[in-house]
């Protein structure tokens, strides 16, 4: 499991480990926040297509499917 400070999440760089539509790198670009100003979600933008996602920033936390930096 990665740790991950939620806080620091923004411009920070993801590797997947099941790459799909030849989508392998990934850059956070957005931090999504709450009424309490706690994230939420992220946005992340595949490097290769441009194409932006929305997931639970928990999700990354799962070392199965994330890799922390570009690998």
């Amino acid at each position: 499991m990665n740790r991950i400070n939620p806080n620091k999440l923004h411009h920070s760089k993801w590797t997947a480990v099941t790459p799909r539509h030849k989508e392998k790198h990934f850059i956070v670009t957005q931090l999504l926040r709450d009424e309490e100003e706690n994230v939420v979600d992220v946005v992340l933008e595949a490097v290769h297509s441009h194409r932006e996602s929305t997931l639970p920033w928990q999700a990354l936390k799962d070392a199965s499917i994330w890799k922390m930096g570009w690998k």
